[in-house]
């Protein structure tokens, strides 16, 4: 939702637009740009609107239906393979954690939501319930397919931990086609931190 502020993306969907582009853009909107809010970060009322400045179909979904999600995308990009040009979707979910490793979401809303949402509008569990409600819940199978998926997962990690370690110096190589100073400079530091960890 953030990205839909920068100029970037209006010169994309103009682009787009006035040439026919075979393009979905696909908007995730969790309501945050980082930390600040859709309601600080523009006035329109929702993203998907903005398709109408470029004449262009602009849908709004609910993100967390898997099958909204993927009826609304299968028919724009069959729109745009046949030739029908771009369309806009702005598919609102939610952010449960932080936006990344240096975010404190509980600094700019409440959290209990987060929780919330997690036993009402999860997309798995929302998907797990309608497939119940229409006997299409095989238990026996989804029990097959976590184990061969945590056996998939295990092997992944196992040879990953088995990779060799990386060289660090490989940091200061092929930054430049001719090493500039300050590279030189960190590259020496490293290599003396390094001979005094070796003693």
């Amino acid at each position: 939702d953030g990205a839909t502020s920068e100029g970037d993306f209006h010169e994309a969907l103009n682009f787009a637009s006035v040439f026919k582009t075979p393009v979905v853009f696909f908007n995730q909107n969790n309501g945050y740009a980082i930390s600040l809010p859709i309601e600080k970060q523009m006035n329109s009322k929702t993203i998907a609107q903005k398709a109408l400045s470029y004449d262009m179909p602009g849908i709004r979904i609910d993100g967390n239906d898997i099958l909204a999600v993927y009826m609304e995308t299968k028919e724009a990009v069959d729109r745009a393979r046949n030739g029908k040009g771009p369309t806009l979707i702005e598919a609102v979910t939610w952010r449960y954690g932080a936006h990344t490793t240096a975010d404190d979401p509980s600094k700019y809303r409440d959290q209990a939501e987060s929780d919330l949402r997690r036993k009402t509008t999860d997309p798995l569990l929302r998907l797990e319930n309608y497939m119940r409600s229409e006997d299409n819940w095989d238990k026996a199978w989804l029990d097959q397919m976590e184990q061969k998926i945590t056996e998939e997962i295990n092997q992944a990690v196992k040879e990953m931990e088995e990779y060799p370690e990386a060289d660090i110096e490989q940091l200061f190589s092929h930054v430049f086609e001719k090493p500039t100073w300050p590279i030189e400079q960190q590259r020496e530091q490293h290599l003396v931190l390094k001979r005094g960890q070796a003693k």
